[in-house]
């Protein structure tokens, strides 16, 4: 049964059916933009933190907000105000703009605000303290109008200081790697390491103000001769804010081989900050964040529990961290004897693991260690300083990404480091050798057949981490004195929880973007519709519950899902190939961004985070001959020998950087912009093609799902983004839409030969049926609404409907189509969401009862399948928890995205 109503679904065709008014000027007389927008709605847009809250002690946040197409020019200003229409200061600027050069996505940075804040057309208001930045000296000054930073220009040392008014709290920022050339897999042997720092090559300023400034520092770990493990910092300053956050990429670029102990073993990998101490030892203080908002609060003298009491008012003072009377007037028993009391200037807090951490001190270097505490799941946060202030710090997603560590050295001499480790020197070494010794699979033939049994698409020297990158964020805060336990407590609560400002989901669906129609509020107006929703929910609830039960974390993993379950062993088939790691396979990235947009719900935004700051630098490369193209899903996130446009795919991207203004995120998309290169280098049939082929720059074989969709989605991005290569990527979009609209078959056709130079498709002599059930699952269906919306091509359009129409069709219908079928297909359940697709832009509602249909009566999830979980413990299991042995992650992405789709078709 439909839960839609006819009568909607043919509304909605008619209101897609508008005519286009103009031609692009590329010489394609098919080729047209999609009209502008006629008295488009230019209504106010509220706006609204993810989480309560506001922002915090956050130093600022950044949000994108869309518009309809034709509502602004490029040129728009924007106000902000707040609930009580006071004014509140913001920086505005362009995201992506619509084909007809109106504003599509625009970003908003904010240093202030708690509660709800309007966004309007009007002129901004300026910040009390403005955000400046100088490069006219040797660094490069930045200040938010209460603390300034000096950024080195070359050397090693990226922050040279950071001063609050004329007080330095911090200075020498820079990066440190310690390199284990040898690791030992007994218990024999001598473990040596050595050091390499951070060494800038380039830096520049992204942004100046006067609400936020961006500062990028690009370079290498360097030590003597050797540079190696790229990284790139960037720092982002918020006006008045007394705090800056810190990202920072590094890329794998060093030697690891299978079945050898030497190579670059990763054993310390962090950012380390030299702090000045000027107070008595007594008003020098130590915070360490624990469990929650737990702290550890000492002074590096501390005059508690003595056997002489200084007095209630001063251990009241110290515990406060606060500036204690002159000793004079203490208890002078304990004056007398202060210099009897250990100072203890060492700290470390050890992460290693998601259920533990350990904390420990000392006096100083040379001396026995003592441990002061420990707990499951540390905050990541700490402090050093005194009364006259002192630098706090953390580091973001602490204990899901262990080993993780943070130290304070040397807090009671005249200057304190700080590390925070995002890998612990105290963890094993960064083992990124491949898992197997290839187990004689020489050949394709024989990598057939092991493909035939573990799932695992294995070739020699394929599985490399070479290439693959991960991004952390920290936070600092410039303090003019040690903060107080709320203080403390709100900054801890910013690094555990970033704030986020937010534009609603109406605001998405009005402004038509990610795909106008697709997805809509949820909905639980009947009850066909409820039960919808009440299985979405329970999918999403049931993966995040795995994620904490299966303990999917870690630096490398922390992020991703697994791909099927071992219903015997009651796992995840972390151990076998194709089955473990999901890597983005079939589309799990879509799944929970479309959620978000429709539901608004943090709890899915802060999974699909995760999920996109994993997939979109663990899963693909970045440099090597490989960069530009993602990996299968595996028992490594870089193990399969498929490597391929489809992993790599920017629409995964997309949504988190429009809807937050990351730059990072957008370095990635934009790398994309020429993969078309890669299928020079690997061509990613060559294991079953049957007849000869080597590539050709002007004739490659490139198929239009998969592969098309991953390099349109990246062109698309450019092309909005109005990036540096965005003519040529405009070019790509037009002229492959074209090609494939010339097939003899359209997309049916299945692939065609692509000319790097022009960039275009040949077209086909002869009519050939090639259709796979994967080539519409990553992402397709999704980039085709797009682009049809954005660009009147009537043949495309024609090209994209028949493929919906015909893929889920009878092998009668597709034969009378056709002259053949599509022999045999799978994933019809994932499938119906083109149906439905279709049914609205072509109002046949033939088409959108069958879309009902294979949803509810095909594969994949039904209505009978059991949705609740079962309870596991031992000896069943290795912990105690629950198990929906029926779930698999295929499914579950092509439901979620099926059921959001119909529903959104309505």
């Amino acid at each position: 049964m439909s839960p839609i109503p006819r009568r909607s679904l043919l509304k909605a065709a008619a209101v897609a059916g508008a005519a286009a008014q103009f031609s692009w000027a590329l010489g394609a007389k098919d080729a047209q933009a999609a009209p502008r927008a006629e008295g488009a709605d230019a209504d106010p847009v509220t706006l609204d933190w993810l989480e309560d809250g506001g922002l915090g002690a956050a130093p600022g946040s950044t949000v994108g907000v869309p518009w309809p197409k034709g509502v602004y020019e490029a040129d728009q200003t924007f106000a902000l105000t707040d609930a009580d229409g006071k004014a509140v200061p913001v920086q505005s600027w362009p995201l992506a703009y619509w084909p007809d050069g109106s504003l599509k996505w625009t970003a908003h940075a904010v240093g202030s605000g708690s509660g709800k804040l309007t966004l309007a057309a009007g002129d901004a208001a300026a910040p009390d303290k403005k955000v400046t930045v100088d490069r006219s000296g040797g660094t490069v000054d930045v200040s938010t109008g209460v603390i300034t930073v000096k950024i080195g220009k070359d050397g090693s040392t990226l922050v040279k200081s950071v001063r609050r008014g004329s007080t330095e709290i911090a200075r020498n920022g820079r990066l440190v790697l310690i390199r284990q050339p040898e690791i030992e897999d007994e218990d024999q042997g001598t473990v040596r390491t050595e050091r390499f720092d951070g060494a800038i090559g380039e830096v520049t300023v992204e942004q100046d103000g006067p609400v936020r400034a961006v500062v990028r520092i690009d370079g290498k770990h360097r030590k003597g001769n050797r540079s190696w493990l790229p990284f790139s910092i960037r720092l982002y300053f918020y006006a008045g804010a007394d705090s800056f956050r810190m990202v920072h990429t590094i890329t794998y670029d060093g030697t690891q081989e299978p079945g050898k102990a030497s190579g670059d073993f990763i054993r310390g990998l962090g950012v380390r900050f030299s702090v000045p101490m000027r107070d008595e030892a007594y008003d020098r203080h130590i915070r360490i964040g624990g469990e929650g908002k737990g702290l550890l609060r000492e002074a590096v003298k501390g005059i508690t529990g003595l056997r002489r009491d200084p007095g209630a008012a001063v251990q009241a003072a110290q515990y406060a961290g606060q500036r204690l009377p002159d000793p004079s007037t203490w208890d002078q028993r304990v004056t007398t004897r202060l210099q009897y009391i250990p100072e203890w200037g060492d700290y470390t807090l050890a992460q290693l693991s998601a259920d533990g951490f350990t904390l420990r001190k000392r006096t100083k270097k040379g001396y026995g260690w003592i441990g002061a505490g420990g707990g499951k799941r540390a905050s990541g946060f700490g402090y050093v300083g005194g009364a006259s202030g002192g630098l706090s710090f953390g580091l973001r997603d602490f204990w899901e990404r262990h080993p993780a560590q943070l130290d304070i050295r040397d807090a009671h001499t005249d200057e304190a480091e700080v590390t925070l480790w995002l890998w612990s020197p105290e963890a094993q070494p960064m083992d990124l050798r491949f898992y197997h010794d290839g187990m004689g699979q020489d050949t394709y033939a024989e990598q057939l057949e092991g493909l035939n049994i573990t799932y695992e698409d294995y070739e020699p020297e394929f599985g490399t981490p070479y290439g693959i990158a991960r991004t952390s964020e920290m936070l600092f805060w410039a303090n003019e004195s040690t903060p107080s336990a709320d203080a403390l407590a709100q900054q801890v609560a910013a690094v555990r929880t970033l704030p986020q400002l937010v534009a609603p989901p109406r605001q998405l669906i009005r402004a038509k973007v990610f795909g106008p129609g697709l997805y809509s509020e949820p909905d639980r107006s009947t009850p066909a519709k409820a039960k919808i929703e009440d299985h979405l929910d329970f999918l999403f609830t049931y993966y995040k519950d795995q994620v904490e039960q299966r303990r999917w974390y870690g630096f490398w993993d922390y992020g991703d899902i697994m791909h099927t379950y071992d219903t015997v062993r009651h796992v995840w088939r972390y151990d076998i190939g194709g089955y473990a790691w999901d890597n983005s396979e079939l589309s799990p990235d879509l799944w929970l961004w479309y959620a978000y947009l429709r539901s608004g719900r943090a709890d899915i935004f802060r999974f699909a985070e995760a999920m996109t700051r994993h997939t979109g630098e663990v899963d693909v490369y970045h440099l090597g001959k490989w960069a530009g193209l993602g990996t299968r899903h595996g028992v490594q996130h870089y193990a399969d020998s498929a490597k391929q446009q489809r992993i790599a795919n920017t629409t995964y991207r997309r949504f988190y950087y429009f809807l937050t203004a990351d730059e990072r995120v957008g370095d990635l998309m934009h790398a994309n912009v020429d993969s078309d290169e890669t299928f020079l280098v690997l061509d990613p049939l060559r294991k079953v093609r049957t007849d000869p082929y080597t590539p050709d720059r002007h004739a490659l074989s490139i198929g239009f799902g998969t592969d098309w969709s991953g390099l349109v989605s990246a062109w698309l991005t450019e092309w909005e983004r109005k990036g540096p290569k965005w003519e040529k990527a405009k070019a790509r979009v037009l002229s492959t839409m074209e090609g494939i609209a010339a097939q003899p078959n359209g997309f049916v056709q299945g692939s065609g030969l692509y000319d790097l130079d022009t960039g275009r498709f040949a077209v086909a002599s002869t009519p050939v049926v090639s259709v796979s059930h994967l080539s519409a699952v990553f992402g397709l269906n999704e980039l085709c609404a797009e682009l049809i919306h954005l660009v009147d091509m009537p043949k495309f359009s024609d090209a994209y409907f028949d493929y919906c129409r015909y893929f889920n069709a009878t092998k009668a219908e597709q034969k009378a189509r056709y002259g053949s079928d599509f022999g045999t297909l799978l994933l019809f359940q994932g499938h119906s969401r083109l149906d439905a697709y279709a049914a609205v832009q072509t109002g046949d509602a033939a088409l959108a009862k069958r879309a009902w249909t294979k949803f509810y009566g095909s594969d994949g999830y039904t209505e009978s399948s059991p949705w609740k979980t079962e309870e596991v413990s031992g000896p069943m299991a290795l912990v105690a928890g629950s198990e929906a042995s029926w779930v698999s992650s295929n499914d579950t992405a092509l439901y979620g995205l099926a059921a959001i789709e119909n529903g959104g078709a309505a």
